[in-house]
């Protein structure tokens, strides 16, 4: 188990998807998942550019661990438009031990593949990914 992460392969699709987040903003989320049986991390949902953060939390299984990408757009104390991009590592406490080991162990070389990401949370349940935390992060 302590070398899973060295195996995770990274489908071609996450990166696409995320670039088309980043640069095209054809997204307003995406919902990545580690499919055991390939060993690889695939796209699972797709969220709307009309998407909104309430769509977004809702999209995320309550009792399976998940990687995220999510555009916040907000605007500054300047009264600028702005946007960034946060990474959200997913863990409810009710999700199994085996993926919750999994998931942390591949983090970090999932992440190195979106270039880009801007702000990294991590939840094991609902509040602590409000959006006034992510309101806060950003700021």
């Amino acid at each position: 188990m302590a070398n899973s992460s060295s195996g995770m392969a990274v489908n071609d699709e996450c990166k696409l998807k995320f670039l088309e987040l980043k640069a095209k903003r054809n997204h307003r989320y995406i919902v990545f998942k580690i499919e055991e049986k390939t060993q690889q991390v695939i796209v699972e949902k797709l969220g709307t550019p009309g998407a909104t953060y309430d769509d977004f939390t809702n999209s995320l299984p309550a009792n399976e661990c998940r990687y995220a990408v999510f555009d916040y757009n907000f605007t500054t104390n300047e009264n600028c438009q702005k946007s960034k991009i946060f990474f959200f590592a997913w863990s409810p406490d009710t999700s199994r031990v085996r993926s919750k080991m999994l998931y942390a162990s591949s983090k970090d070389k999932f992440k190195r593949q979106l270039d880009g990401i801007q702000v990294e949370l991590q939840a094991t349940d609902p509040s602590e990914m409000s959006l006034d935390i992510v309101k806060g992060r950003a700021l």
